[in-house]
């Protein structure tokens, strides 16, 4: 479960002060400092929080979709998975969208999940956690503050929300537990439309919602948790069903990676014989959606158990059905990089990365991937270059940073290692944490006059932001 309560009512003296806006409409800079405090917060000691970069790609790359065709098309979102086996999905300040891999695994297709996403990015784009809050103008800042802790523990677990809900006035709070049937019929109407202008099945929103109340009728005293935070009326699923009857047929085909990530999650639950076991099963029987995500699931299984000849055959196996060009994924160079490192073969890896970043050059998983095997390699001034290069396209990233300061490690560059660790930390929030790096870069005694200079000049920035920050809670 995610205890998004705990780790966020500790840190929330730290959070930005929202000061009079709060009272009325918060601002889009100070929505998304909270939202990015309470991200970092998630990634640090949430043990829950999904660190895989294939996971994230392709929710950020179906998420990216339907944020350009929302009412916000340049607006900025990003989307995370939880580890959990109920259905949920919420939405943060600032365009922070978790959804939980329950939900991703119960949706029968991509249009489900899409319109489980574009509900979500509509509950942000129409501002309705400010609006929530601000509705309170009687409330302090600290109140509003712990209200919106309150509320967000609630759309990721309503059982847990209580420690938040008892740091604010529990009453005022349980109030707003819950979006307000206005707010969630507009998310649904701004969804619908996201949903249909992105090429999506319009109908997948409302079946998809439909059979979670079916799931709440049925186990009426454990209802999905996104039943309890999105009160579902019968007047709003009719509505749905009502616009997609009216709307034109469109065939949608999932997409492949839609279907291999749902397998990969699959692939890791349970035992490792419980997993290769229902692949197995599936392929005997043919009991599958589609016979790529089986043998890529069992490929995974096979790896997961450490049986690198059945992961090598099963990897055959999808690399035979996978040879028309729009079946492929970078899911499937990740795969056969992942097997080959196993094996030992890191020059093999390599080249397998490398081979899935000709085809897609945006995966983040691909170039993790290759800038780590390269550093276990000891190509350490070929990773630099590669990192630097892929800098320049995502210049917040902070793994890159991190990829980054162990190879300078590997070359014992102290002063650039330490430099770079810097920038890890700073853009995860940690002030601390950054300018301590900086100071011990500043001591390595091993940087030119220039490198010197750059981390001189970093180290006054980050002192001014960390002294700003102290002003704005002060």
């Amino acid at each position: 479960m995610l205890a998004v309560t705990a780790p966020t009512v500790l840190f929330a003296e730290d959070l930005p002060d929202l000061g009079e806006s709060a009272r009325a409409d918060l601002s889009p800079q100070i929505e998304r400092q909270v939202g990015e405090s309470i991200m970092n917060d998630i990634r640090l000691n949430e043990p829950t929080y999904v660190d895989d970069a294939e996971i994230s790609d392709y929710l950020n790359h179906l998420g990216g979709r339907l944020v350009a065709a929302s009412p916000d098309p340049g607006g900025s979102f990003y989307f995370f998975a939880i580890r959990d086996s109920s259905v949920n999905a919420f939405a943060m300040f600032g365009g922070f969208v978790g959804v939980n891999t329950g939900t991703i695994l119960t949706a029968q297709t991509e249009s489900e999940l899409a319109g489980v996403l574009a509900h979500e990015i509509s509950h942000v784009t129409q501002n309705h956690l400010a609006r929530q809050i601000s509705k309170e103008k009687q409330n302090s800042v600290a109140s509003m503050i712990s209200m919106a802790v309150g509320i967000l523990a609630a759309r990721s677990n309503s059982q847990v929300a209580g420690a938040a809900i008892a740091s604010a006035q529990a009453g005022a709070v349980q109030a707003q537990l819950a979006y307000s049937r206005d707010f969630e019929r507009e998310a649904d109407r701004f969804g619908y439309l996201a949903l249909e202008k992105a090429g999506f099945d319009v109908r997948g929103m409302a079946a998809f919602f439909q059979r979670l109340q079916m799931a709440g009728r049925v186990y009426e005293n454990s209802a999905p948790i996104y039943l309890r935070s999105h009160p579902l009326t019968v007047e709003r699923i009719s509505d749905m069903q009502n616009r997609a009857q009216n709307a034109p047929y469109r065939q949608v085909v999932d997409s492949v990676d839609f279907q291999l990530v749902r397998a990969k999650l699959r692939a890791q639950q349970g035992t490792q014989r419980d997993a290769i076991t229902e692949f197995e099963t599936q392929i005997a029987e043919r009991k599958y959606s589609s016979a790529l995500a089986a043998h890529y699931g069992l490929a995974r299984a096979y790896l997961r158990a450490k049986d690198l000849a059945g992961a090598q055959r099963e990897l055959d196996a999808v690399k035979a059905l996978s040879k028309i060009p729009t079946t492929g994924s970078p899911l499937i160079y990740g795969l056969a990089g992942e097997i080959r490192a196993a094996a030992g073969d890191l020059p093999g890896a390599l080249a397998a990365y490398r081979d899935g970043l000709q085809r897609y050059p945006a995966a983040h998983s691909l170039i993790y991937a290759c800038a780590e095997t390269q550093f276990l390699l000891r190509q350490y001034d070929a990773a630099l270059r590669f990192i630097d290069q892929e800098l320049q396209r995502y210049p917040s990233d902070f793994k890159l940073y991190e990829l980054q300061a162990k190879n300078y490690a590997g070359q014992d560059k102290r002063l650039q290692q330490h430099r770079s660790l810097a920038e890890f930390y700073a853009l995860q929030g940690q002030l601390g944490q950054a300018i301590e790096q900086l100071l011990i870069a500043q001591r390595a005694g091993d940087g030119n006059f220039y490198e010197q200079s750059v981390v001189d000049a970093r180290l006054r920035e980050l002192r001014r932001q960390q002294d700003d920050e102290k002003k704005r809670r002060n």
